[in-house]
């Protein structure tokens, strides 16, 4: 099986690691059509990542500090401006109950958080967002309920059956506000155009 040039860009062997994953027209798989996904690891033991552009419904952030008493119920003043209108993101299928922020590498928690490159951290502990509550956060942030992974394989499987398309991360797009505008964001980061993309176009 012949790999894409893109598949490996450290000497860490993190193959995808750090990049977007984009999914092509044709995806199989309702819960992914038109998702953009950060990959947060991708090894040969597996991959995990987190879908940019599905937002969970009927739920705000600060609606979740309230349920996790983080806020009380007159709690919206603590939020800093930005910090108030973070997004909540759907990461993925798997463990829905658990949530990820991915944030700006600018906030490091010893033991909590991962470094997935020189911009980019992932951290899954309550202690992030009682820092974000107190204005002592990272600069940007999403948080995602869920996540999305993959066994060993197959990861590589999908895309080599045309199920998805990859490219560099653009920081633009991972923290952009609007979901609704990452899919054409993160395509032509690629120069390709949707109307153009056919199911047998696998890598570009």
């Amino acid at each position: 099986m012949s790999k894409s040039p893109r598949l490996i860009q450290k000497d860490t062997g993190s193959f995808l690691e750090g990049q977007l994953l984009i999914a092509m027209p044709g995806m199989p798989d309702p819960r992914f059509a038109r998702a953009v996904i950060y990959m947060c690891a991708h090894s040969p033991d597996g991959a995990m990542g987190l879908i940019l552009n599905q937002m969970a419904k009927d739920i705000s952030f600060t609606d979740l500090l309230r349920q996790l008493a983080i806020l009380d119920d007159e709690g919206d003043g603590a939020l800093p401006g930005a910090m108030a209108s973070i997004p909540v993101h759907i990461g993925g299928p798997v463990d829905s109950r658990r949530g990820f922020v991915l944030h700006s590498s600018d906030y490091h928690a010893e033991d909590a958080t991962m470094s997935i490159d020189e911009h980019v951290s992932l951290t899954h502990t309550l202690d992030i967002l009682r820092a974000i509550a107190t204005g002592t956060g990272p600069l940007k942030a999403l948080l995602a309920l869920g996540y999305s992974g993959w066994s060993p394989g197959q990861l590589e499987s999908e895309i080599q059956g045309n199920g998805w398309l990859h490219c560099p991360a653009d920081l633009d797009i991972v923290f952009d506000p609007d979901p609704e505008t990452k899919y054409a964001k993160a395509l032509a980061r690629l120069g390709i155009d949707p109307s153009f993309l056919v199911s047998d176009a696998g890598h570009a």
